[in-house]
């Protein structure tokens, strides 16, 4: 007897005796005991045989709805994680693991602009996000050593930032207007800065009050 055969076989005798209970009635414990043995052995399943007619099983099937949920909710968290993991990557300050992340990210940002202009303006943002780093670190313990290099890499992409601006556009207010950003930024920070960078934070703050004066 096949395998099949074997288990509607046990199924049918289950239910034949089930039949004969009277009403209120319940299976004695040697029936109780002898189904669970089955269920636990698998010879009494609740699936249908192979050799069962296809449209009897595919009469019980219900339809699969859940895939394109499913993936709806996969591509969202997908995303959702993305949004976080960017954000945490802009929030990294120098010696966060994710730190070179976010430089990368900001030199790939300068090289995929469409002009000078749109370049320059990303340098100068990207010496604006400098100077903000500059403030965390020496709001941190541990960021002393940091404080020089930040400081150093905010000068380069201001000076780079003002060059390529002016190239593109002679005279334009957004040099004034950075100027007097940074100049806000930087300057309450100089009690705070050790001799030698105290000396790099006064030559930047002498070179941005030159974008501002009049000429």
């Amino acid at each position: 007897m096949s395998r099949a055969r074997e288990r509607r076989e046990r199924v049918l005798e289950h239910l034949t005796e089930l039949h004969r209970l009277p009403l209120g009635g319940a299976p004695d414990p040697v029936f109780r005991e002898r189904l669970r043995a089955d269920l636990v052995s698998g010879r009494v399943s609740a699936e249908f045989p192979p050799d069962e007619p296809a449209r009897f099983r595919h009469a019980h099937r219900r339809p699969a709805r859940r895939g394109p949920l499913l993936s709806q909710l996969a591509a969202f968290g997908l995303s959702a994680a993305m949004m976080a993991a960017s954000f945490v990557t802009y929030q990294a300050v120098p010696g966060d693991s994710l730190y070179p992340l976010k430089r990368a990210a900001e030199s790939a940002l300068v090289g995929l602009s469409t002009n000078d202009a749109a370049r320059a303006e990303r340098e100068l943002r990207s010496a604006k996000t400098r100077a903000e780093e500059v403030v965390s670190l020496l709001g941190s313990s541990d960021g002393g050593p940091l404080v020089g290099k930040t400081l150093k890499d905010m000068e380069e992409s201001t000076r780079a930032g003002v060059s390529r601006l002016r190239r593109a556009e002679p005279r334009s207010p957004k040099i004034k207007k950075f100027a007097r950003h940074q100049k806000e930024v930087v300057g309450p920070m100089l009690r705070q800065l050790r001799r030698d960078q105290l000396a790099q934070a006064e030559g930047y703050l002498d070179y941005i009050e030159g974008l501002v004066a009049p000429g």
